[in-house]
């Protein structure tokens, strides 16, 4: 190439460049969490302490599964907004106790509160299905039973 030829093929370039405007200004889409840690008092299938883990099926229908000390539980969620962080309906199953302390299990409806920023607490009830031998000898089963939970919740 000539030296003119050069130099318009180099500001040309520079021109074009100048007007790239690569990742600057561009509005980027928050992605909103599809999964939501929540750990607490009674969570986790009605564990002392405990962990659940949901995941968003759809915008408002999850699945969540859980654990701690010591029990575990799973439960179908139809979230009220299309968001892991808001308020669901929740159909649960409880599983209090392993082994030699396990001491009942249960299923039922609940409703959980979750909080713009951390917090949840659920409220609902369950109905036994059976009685373990960590139950006392005395242990009159009810044919249904209170559940809640308290915890804080983490999406991701």
């Amino acid at each position: 190439m000539k030296p003119w030829k050069n130099r318009i093929f180099t500001i040309l370039a520079i021109c074009i460049s100048a007007n790239m405007a690569a990742q600057s200004g561009y509005n980027y889409k928050e992605v909103e969490p599809r999964r939501c840690i929540t750990v607490g008092i009674l969570q986790g299938g009605g564990s002392l302490i405990g962990a659940d883990i949901e995941f968003l099926l759809t915008d408002r229908f999850g699945a969540q599964i859980g654990a701690g000390l010591v029990g575990f539980g799973a439960g179908l969620n139809y979230h009220l907004k299309p968001s892991i962080r808001s308020s669901f309906l929740s159909l649960q199953y409880w599983n209090q106790g392993i082994g030699n302390s396990f001491v009942q299990n249960l299923v039922g409806p609940s409703f959980v509160y979750r909080s713009e920023k951390w917090f949840t607490f659920q409220v609902g009830f369950g109905l036994p299905l059976e009685v373990g031998p960590a139950a006392p000898e005395n242990y009159v089963q009810p044919d249904a039973m209170l559940t809640f939970a308290i915890g804080a919740f983490f999406p991701y």
